[in-house]
């Protein structure tokens, strides 16, 4: 039996839209079980107000923090603290850190170092100190869709955000995991690419999964690879030369 990971979940509420919300939670249930959802915010003020409609039916749980001081943000003080008190519980494997907030890049840090796998969720404004202190990052962007415009969105490939960079890490990664033909299992290319860029995602280049996105480049080839007895189908990825 494969193993679920536990997961704790922890929301800035004064810095996260509540619209983010039921695209937010499917992508997070691809990671393990939020068995710990909590979202931190002062109640009292209008700026969550929205939050609370969504959190019943979500199950989260919400933690009030006062603005004490003006100018200090309570609300990053409580939600680190709680996520020491859990890491040290050694009630779950991973954590999703929900915010934009660079305050948390030192926390993400700290959870990794304990072996902890650090899911950090946020919108594109998100200073990179914050993105890289993460194992992978989602921006939330490409998370929410508008129902009015999603196959129009769906048709849309944005190959003109593929630049020399990106092709050069794609490049790269597929040739530091490739064997002495030169293929590379593409699940091995995607762990090896998160490990060099965690905020790299398919969808980014409106592509959901990495193989269309390898699929659409002129400079890669692509294998499908069937194995014995498993209806399971392998996909190699090559440098072409």
């Amino acid at each position: 039996m494969i193993k679920e990971n536990k997961l704790a979940v922890l929301i800035d509420g004064d810095n996260i839209p509540s619209k983010y919300i039921k695209e937010m939670m499917e992508e997070i249930a691809k990671y393990g079980t939020p068995t710990i959802k909590r979202i931190y915010g002062d109640w009292t003020s209008p700026h969550v107000t929205r939050w609370k409609a969504v959190l019943l039916e979500n199950a989260i749980t919400p933690i009030q923090q006062y603005a004490y001081t003006t100018g200090k943000n309570a609300t990053d003080s409580a939600m680190i603290i709680d996520a020491m008190d859990i890491l040290y519980a050694r009630e779950v494997d991973g954590f999703c850190l929900v915010s934009s907030d660079s305050d948390f890049t030192k926390l993400a840090t700290r959870l990794r170092e304990a072996g902890k796998h650090v899911y950090g969720i946020g919108e594109k404004k998100t200073p990179d100190p914050f993105i890289v202190a993460c194992d992978k990052f989602i921006y939330l962007e490409i998370l929410h869709k508008d129902e009015e415009n999603e196959d129009e969105l769906n048709e849309k490939k944005n190959l003109d955000k593929i630049t020399p960079k990106v092709l050069r890490l794609l490049r790269n990664s597929v040739a530091d995991a490739a064997d002495e033909d030169g293929w590379a299992f593409l699940g091995d290319v995607g762990s090896l690419i998160l490990k060099k860029q965690a905020n790299f995602d398919s969808r980014n280049f409106g592509f959901e999964k990495l193989t269309p996105l390898f699929n659409s480049l002129k400079g890669f080839e692509i294998e499908t690879r069937t194995q014995d007895n498993s209806r399971f189908k392998l996909i190699y990825v090559r440098n072409k030369k």
